[in-house]
């Protein structure tokens, strides 16, 4: 069964490629900053996956261990949670916050990449950033983060309560509350891959992608039948 789940992030990588034709056509048409992040957002999050699918076709590796975690710990959900600062907080807020963060992630990136790899005894291939020698790189990750939930998540909350107090709405509600759940799932899952059960987060990253799509979906299809709607 373990064996079986390894092999999910191939699906997830197919499908995140799937998606992110999809939203980088929809940015093309509309040229906003919030379709520019989301589009890098469900790319990366195939990145993500792209590495966990190597390792589970290949073998493990430093290299894909390295572009795992950068892809995966550091810039994690933070390209889709800047789309949603982009649609839903001030320009000038959302341009301060993309300098930061995207300077602390290259930092936190070029020390996982000239970190030196320690590999204990008995290890069994799986994709950790237990492996690094210089432990404290992982800390770069909590407050990205952190600042990605609370505005991926949080932010498509917010959305879902302001449609739930509107009439004729109920479609962008619900599609808020799939992205919430779908941008929660892989955290969830990030939190058990911390604790040694990193095939949790496989099915996680899966279910939530799925989630987000579906929101995005039904967001997407009900602005097109409103013809004032941008």
């Amino acid at each position: 069964m373990n064996e079986w789940i390894e092999y999910i992030p191939i699906l997830t990588t197919l499908f995140s490629f799937y998606f992110v034709r999809e939203i980088y056509a929809h940015y093309k048409y509309r040229k906003t900053s919030y379709l520019m992040w989301w589009t890098i957002g469900v790319l990366t999050f195939g990145a993500g996956t792209l590495t966990e699918s190597i390792n589970a076709l290949f073998g493990w590796s430093a290299l894909n261990t390295r572009v795992w975690y950068v892809v995966g710990a550091l810039l994690g959900g933070f390209p889709l949670a800047q789309g949603s600062v982009y649609l839903l907080m001030r320009k000038r807020f959302a341009n301060a916050t993309s300098y930061f963060f995207v300077t602390l992630i290259l930092v936190g990136s070029l020390f996982v990449f000239i970190s030196p790899i320690d590999v204990p005894e008995n290890f069994e291939g799986k994709l950790t950033g237990s492996v690094f020698a210089w432990e404290w790189v992982r800390y770069f990750s909590p407050l990205i983060n952190l600042y990605a939930f609370i505005f991926l998540v949080g932010g498509a909350i917010y959305s879902a309560i302001k449609y739930y107090r509107m009439e004729n709405k109920e479609v962008r509600f619900i599609g808020n509350v799939y992205i919430a759940i779908g941008g929660l799932l892989p955290g969830i899952g990030g939190s058990f891959t911390r604790a040694g059960y990193v095939n949790v987060l496989f099915v996680t990253e899966l279910i939530g992608l799925i989630l987000i799509y579906v929101g995005y979906r039904m967001i997407k299809m009900e602005k097109r039948s409103v013809p004032q709607a941008a």
